[in-house]
């Protein structure tokens, strides 16, 4: 009962920056937490970032510093801006929902359809 929509990958430079954004709809009550995931060909899903409905972020290592997670609770929505893209971020982005706060994607029962974010050197 929760549908969530992604937008805004694309292909960027290395050095270049995209925004993605994500809207749930439907029961959001229980999308407490919202944040992303990324997955490569041949290897797991990964967390990258999540923000609970308070102020509380995470985010994996390799992102600190060039990633920023936010959201805008009015509007159920929640948005990745990354900068200083590399290679190695290119993936599919996924957006997840759930209650629980955690960099585990299994905690989580909604998620977006994907989108493709490629990084060329």
């Amino acid at each position: 009962q929760v549908q969530l929509v992604e937008s805004g990958g694309g292909l960027v430079q290395a050095g270049g920056s995209l925004r993605l954004s994500c809207v749930a709809s439907g029961r959001t009550f229980s999308t407490s937490v919202m944040g992303w995931f990324r997955q490569t060909p041949g290897k797991e899903r990964e967390f990258v970032s999540i923000t609970g409905s308070g102020s509380s972020t995470r985010y994996t290592d390799s992102v600190k510093g060039r990633f920023t997670i936010s959201r805008d609770n009015a509007r159920n929505t929640v948005y990745l801006q990354m900068n200083s893209l590399k290679p190695e971020d290119t993936a599919v982005y996924f957006c997840a929902a759930g209650p629980l706060f955690s960099t585990n994607p299994d905690v989580y029962n909604y998620w977006g359809q994907g989108t493709q974010v490629t990084v060329s050197s």
